[in-house]
This record gives structure tokens, sequence and C-alpha cells, in this order.
């Protein structure tokens, strides 16, 4: 099977081919970007496409980073895929954007820790225990604050490995002998992470596909100030 992988939620912009028969990647692409991902995104999946000699019609599956993370981001690389998918016939596969960061950092064997800035000191972060291969949660998905997060791993008590664009900071202000950091390589997203978290998940319609934030949007919050 041949699956499309894509990360717009954060600083990133970032596009992987994967060959799930063989385990190879067959192409991928990652920016870190000052542009709009609507600028950036689409060329970068021709372009991996072309230079792996393969044609949009070979896609089996779309998978895309649906949140957390940037708001406009998630909803350029949502709407994409949606695009995409109905024009192309395929389905697609939401993924978890803290789930992607924990795939990209799978061979770590032990639990690892996503985690991404939301505002002041609140933080999205979900913990994995990883076998080397898969990985599968440990709690749910949550926004908390940091020192929440620094008493959820110190009550875990084992040894944890930070990703994320929220894990400097953290394994700075909270250093520990039990807490690691991942290499900046597998540090912030990957749509190579996005490809290999897809596997386990349940391919859905493309109008069945939604953002999911953790968080009230702007103008949620704002509205709910007025009342």
């Amino acid at each position: 099977m041949l699956i499309l992988g894509i990360d717009t939620s954060g600083k990133t912009a970032s596009v992987s081919l994967f060959d799930s028969d063989t385990e190879i990647f067959l192409a991928e692409s990652t920016l870190y970007t000052q542009k709009t991902h609507s600028q950036v995104i689409m060329p970068m999946v021709k372009d991996i496409i072309y230079d792996a000699g393969k044609t949009m019609s070979d896609i089996d599956r779309i998978a895309v980073a649906d949140g957390p993370g940037s708001y406009t981001g998630l909803r350029i690389g949502v709407a994409g895929v949606k695009a995409m998918c109905f024009a192309l016939g395929c389905k697609c596969v939401g993924v978890s954007t803290l789930e992607g960061l924990a795939y990209n950092n799978v061979t770590f064997h032990g639990t690892i820790c996503s985690v991404m800035k939301a505002r002041r000191e609140l933080v999205y972060t979900c913990s994995y225990k990883s076998d080397g291969y898969f990985i599968e949660p440990l709690c749910e998905e949550k926004i908390i604050s940091r020192d929440e997060l620094a008493e959820f791993l110190a009550l875990n008590g084992t040894e944890a490995l930070l990703c994320g664009d929220g894990a400097v900071d953290f394994f700075t202000d909270y250093r520990s002998p039990k807490l690691f950091i991942a290499p900046p390589q597998n540090r912030l997203q990957n749509a190579s992470g996005v490809c290999l978290a897809s596997l386990s998940k349940k391919e859905v319609s493309p109008d069945e596909l939604e953002v999911s934030y953790l968080q009230k949007v702007k103008a949620e919050k704002d509205l709910e100030d007025k009342k």
C-alpha cells in the first residue's frame, strides 16, 4: 500500500511517501518555513511523487496530522487532503500530531512524551509506551500546565524521551536524570511519523475527516467572554 503523509500542524511543512509492503520511505521532504503552508505543501507533494517515479493515481491512502497544532496550518492540511481524496477516490486517515511525533522516535524503548507549545505555560501533551516498533498511549491527549506535566512524569517514575516544539524548554526548566530529549532530526513534526501512525488507524471518507484542536479556537473563546 502506498501512503502519502502530510503534516502542516506546526512550523514544519512535511510530506512523505511510504510503501507499507516493503516498509520503505520512497521519498520525503520537510521544510521549516516562514511561508504559509498553503504556499508550499502542494508543490512539495507533487515533487516527491514525481521524484519517486509515481503518479497521484498510485496513492492508496493519504494520512494527515489532524491536531493539535496551529489552527491555520491544520485547516490547510486537512482541507488539502480532503480535496485530493475526493479527486482520487481514495480514503484518508487523521493522525494525532502528538502520536506522529512519538512515532518519529519509535525506536526508543520506553516512555515517549510528546510536548507541544499551546499558550503561556500550557502544553499539548500525551505519553506513549514504545516497544521499538509500535507505540500505545499511556494517557489521554490533554492540554495542561508544564508543572502538571512534570508532576505526571515524576509520578510515572520511568525514564522518558521528550519530543515536540515544547521539549527543549521543558527539558531545560525541569531537568531530571530520568528525562531525555529527542535529537534535532526527530524532535519536530515529520510526515514520516504520520505515515507510520496511520497503519493502525481506520480509514475514513474525506467528508468524515475533521480537525482536532484540543482547545477552543480564538473565535469561540471570544464569544464565550462576551456572554
